[in-house]
């Protein structure tokens, strides 16, 4: 019974979560089917959205999705897009 999954488990679903914190007065929000984006003006609102896109297409083009791929697969698909893992705060 150790490797029963929870049902807890079985229904969490990976998601990519956007927030634009530059604002110029107008509210936005994009959802997708494993993604959402809210915030920003429309320059960093629209990056945000094209850039879950185009994780999403080149996890697909593998076979995976944010389900089922590794930290190290998702890095390597985000830096292709343009996304960069900030660097460890050395103050801790």
């Amino acid at each position: 019974m150790a490797n029963v999954p929870n049902k807890r488990q079985k229904d969490t679903k990976a998601m990519l979560l956007g927030v634009g914190l530059d604002s110029d007065g107008h509210k936005r929000i994009t959802k997708g089917d494993n993604f959402a984006m809210v915030g920003g003006t429309e320059e960093t609102h629209d990056g945000m959205v094209e850039k879950a896109v185009k994780i999403n297409e080149k996890l697909a083009r593998k076979g995976k999705n944010l389900n089922n791929v590794t930290r190290e697969e998702f890095d390597d698909v985000a830096q292709s897009v343009g996304l960069v893992r900030p660097a460890p705060d050395q103050n801790n």
